[in-house]
């Protein structure tokens, strides 16, 4: 049996976050991703927005990982060439109701630390974007885009660079927790056993069965898991804008919402909604229902220009009946378990905080 010092599982952007992190401080990294390349589950499937920590509850992990993440991650494609865009985004009001949601939004984002939230009447917001139809918005100019893929290969490159290897095709198992460390059973076409000082879950929507599958961790440390799909649509003609734009806040969540490609291309979403299995397919009878909420903010929006696009499924830990949970992420502290390092719930804004959760568990990893 081969010994390790840490093995990462799941090659997703937060889990390579976490393998390069951890060899860079010259700890020995094994990763094993059951997929047969990185990032193939939730990190290919995202809008691949820079977020800035407006909505998140004060003192979350989503909050501070995310205005954390935020700027390390803006540093870190400036050093390593990875094309983004700080874009910015408009919060749009469209009626006096929404007008009044406006300063909360402000105050909250404040609270987490965002204080350059600019707040426009309904002249200035028509100035940055001629084609929008608002009463009133907010700009945030710290929100942004990557492209994600070339983030990830960075991420993989200053990974193996720094030592760490990645062994795809290579799904955990089981792993059995014992007194000088834990074994990990490792499947595939090249099954392995390993013996590791440290393993880190962080297989994305397979991290609670992930964890199930460790003998000698309680299962009362175990969330359930949920699967809430989030179905986007492109637009095949050209959006005449440049900012992101997203409506107020509605209850469960953010609102039918635009957000731009790096190459300027135009996607409108999410329809969310719960599912048991892992189904990506847009079924193309709920498009006709963004026309409608598009409107309010583009009147413009030609009959026809939507199609379904693709759908991305968030790691859910709450019921649907509970619109907000909270990044979960639990080290020896939490579940008694030396050596072992669990991530879940790690949905948006898990690409913009990847940096900052890697720094996290690289803390609890000593």
């Amino acid at each position: 049996m081969d010994r390790i010092d840490c093995i990462v599982v799941g090659a997703g952007v937060v889990g390579l976050a976490i393998a390069r992190r951890l060899a860079q401080a010259g700890r020995e990294v094994v990763v094993v991703e059951a997929a047969d390349d990185i990032g193939t589950g939730t990190s290919s499937r995202n809008s691949e927005v820079i977020h800035a920590g407006i909505y998140y509850a004060a003192g979350s992990l989503m909050a501070r990982h995310c205005v954390a993440g935020k700027h390390a991650l803006y540093a870190y494609c400036e050093d390593h060439g990875i094309p983004h865009r700080r874009c910015g985004k408009l919060i749009v009001a469209t009626s006096a109701e929404d007008n009044a949601k406006l300063g909360a939004i402000r105050a909250r984002a404040a609270g987490n630390g965002v204080d350059d939230l600019v707040l426009l009447d309904a002249a200035a917001a028509r100035a940055l974007e001629p084609a929008l139809n608002c009463t009133a918005a907010l700009l945030s100019p710290s929100t942004g885009i990557i492209d994600s893929h070339a983030y990830m290969l960075a991420l993989r490159g200053d990974a193996e660079a720094a030592g760490a290897m990645i062994a795809f095709n290579a799904p955990l198992q089981r792993a059995v927790i014992a007194a000088d460390g834990i074994t990990a059973e490792v499947g595939g076409d090249a099954p392995m056993t390993l013996a590791c000082r440290l393993l880190v879950n962080a297989a994305g929507l397979q991290a609670p069965a992930l964890a199930r599958a460790i003998d000698g961790l309680s299962r009362e440390h175990i969330p359930t898991a949920y699967l809430a799909k989030g179905n986007y649509v492109s637009c095949n003609a050209r959006a005449p804008f440049t900012h992101l734009i997203y409506p107020v806040p509605e209850p469960g969540g953010l609102g039918v919402h635009l957000t731009l490609d790096m190459a300027g291309q135009a996607k409108f979403g999410p329809d969310v909604e719960w599912v048991s299995t892992m189904d990506y397919e847009v079924d193309p009878a709920r498009v006709a229902r963004f026309y409608p909420a598009i409107r309010r903010y583009w009147p413009a929006l030609p009959d026809g220009a939507l199609a379904p696009g693709y759908a991305g499924i968030r790691p859910k830990i709450v019921p649907p009946d509970i619109a907000v949970q909270d990044f979960l992420i639990q080290g020896p502290r939490d579940h008694g378990v030396d050596g072992l390092i669990n991530l879940f719930g790690i949905e948006s804004p898990g690409l913009t905080a990847s940096l900052a959760i890697a720094d996290h568990v690289a803390l609890l990893a000593r």
